[in-house]
């Protein structure tokens, strides 16, 4: 029989390593990950490598001289089918990354259709495919799912105008680059987390040498947080119109700046004369479009046209635009798919409505309304970007409080270029608090006695 108390030290450290590996699974999957679910997935996929690619259509017929080769010198009548050639083979915190060379036959849309089919096999949580050069793609898995809790990686690609703003579904940072990409369309309901969007993109742009312009009709409420660190502030239809038709006259001064130098684009001046690139951030588009009389139309055809002017020939002048909406469709007016065609970075968050989810994604990756129609309620941040290349994935906002944003304006609130253009449009910054004394009591009190 065997003995109580050697059950009792074997049993209860290794109760104990299951305890802590359980725990860890829930709370700490990065550290679950890496000491367990690395592992078994690397034994995994060199053990099931090769039948799995055959199962899954991924391999083709091996050349003549490799059927000879085999026949002749491994004295083999049968030739077994060529799968993708491993190259590298990466474990990460969150998953795992295989470079694969794709033989004769195989495109990478070939392997795209097969990765739901590759997750189940080596049994982790997703399976993305990137094409990083021709005849090469990239297998990123992950794990688990990194976009429960948001946490951002430690490498983030930078550049001058490059901004991290969320965490892609397959562990990589989701950045926004103007200089490739110059003006977005994100879209998303209520509670949604398209403000949350909008803050940790307000908060990364605030810390480079950018000019913020802000436009939210809804008398500031949104954007009035970030007022130290704004170059101009609209909050009324009237303030917008006229603060557009003040870039407009920007974009023309810069296009004469460029003009007398004989370049063709903004970061091609002398630095010591280049502009400040400026990021129009337009908090809900639809207060643009609609009106309540018939003779505002004057006023939102002007705003409307200045912003597709934006749109079509800012880029170069160095002026970039971020447009926000609840909904964006065809029905708010003349323009809008016109609008909608210069904003080639689109980002979709929950939407209430199938048309706006179409609208945002349609024209440049049919595929994800689905995954757009498909976000859960309770999954506030959970969004959908898309590119003007086909591409799209989801994508999470980490937790990021008004107040907190709010603070990054006011910490970098000297950044702020000061453009004469708009100098009328500059928000007052709020005067500091003064300390109030106490009032003096006009009657002395006298002490009690015993």
């Amino acid at each position: 029989m065997v003995d109580v108390s050697t059950l009792w030290e074997v049993g209860l450290p290794l109760a104990g390593a299951a305890g802590g590996l359980g725990y860890a699974k829930a709370r700490a999957p990065r550290v679950f990950w890496s000491l367990v679910g690395l592992p078994v997935a690397q034994v995994r996929f060199t053990m099931t490598y090769h039948s799995t690619m055959d199962v899954c259509g991924l391999t083709v017929q091996p050349s003549r001289l490799r059927a000879f080769m085999v026949r002749s010198v491994a004295r083999r009548s049968d030739v077994q089918p060529v799968p993708p050639k491993v190259r590298r083979v990466r474990g990460s915190s969150t998953g795992m990354r295989v470079t694969l060379r794709l033989p004769a036959g195989l495109e990478p849309a070939d392997v795209v259709a097969a990765s739901e089919r590759l997750r189940h096999a080596w049994g982790v949580h997703s399976v993305n495919v990137v094409e990083t050069k021709p005849g090469f793609v990239e297998l990123r898995m992950t794990g688990y799912d990194v976009l429960r809790r948001v946490k951002m990686p430690r490498r983030i690609p930078s550049g001058p105008m490059t901004v991290p703003v969320a965490l892609r579904e397959d562990g990589t940072a989701f950045v926004r680059d103007y200089l490739k990409v110059p003006h977005a369309l994100t879209l998303g309901a209520n509670q949604s987390g398209k403000s949350m969007y909008q803050r940790n993109l307000i908060a990364g742009l605030a810390r480079l040498p950018v000019a913020l312009v802000g436009i939210d009709c809804k008398r500031g409420v949104e954007q009035r947080g970030y007022a130290p660190r704004l170059s101009a502030f609209a909050t009324t239809p009237e303030e917008a119109s006229g603060l557009l038709d003040a870039l407009v006259g920007e974009m023309e001064a810069r296009f004469d700046l460029l003009s007398e130098f004989g370049v063709a684009d903004v970061w091609a001046l002398p630095e010591q004369v280049r502009p400040a690139p400026v990021v129009l951030l337009v908090d809900e588009v639809a207060e643009l479009f609609l009106i309540a009389a018939k003779k505002d139309e004057d006023r939102r055809d002007r705003m409307v046209t200045q912003m597709i002017r934006l749109g079509q020939l800012a880029r170069v002048a160095g002026i970039f635009l971020e447009v926000c909406g609840q909904r964006f469709g065809s029905d708010l007016g003349k323009g809008a798919t016109t609008l909608r065609a210069q904003l080639t970075g689109r980002v979709v968050h929950r939407v209430n409505d199938k048309q706006t989810a179409e609208m945002g994604l349609a024209d440049i990756a049919p595929d994800a309304v689905v995954a757009v129609t498909a976000i859960p309620p309770d999954r506030p941040g959970v969004a959908v970007a898309g590119d003007s290349s086909g591409g799209w994935s989801r994508i999470r906002t980490p937790e990021l409080s008004a107040a907190d944003a709010a603070a990054t304006c006011a910490q970098y609130a000297h950044l702020t270029p000061d453009l004469p253009a708009l100098a009328a449009y500059r928000p007052l910054a709020p005067a500091p608090a003064e300390s109030v004394e106490p009032p003096v009591p006009l009657v002395k009190p006298i002490p009690a006695t015993d």
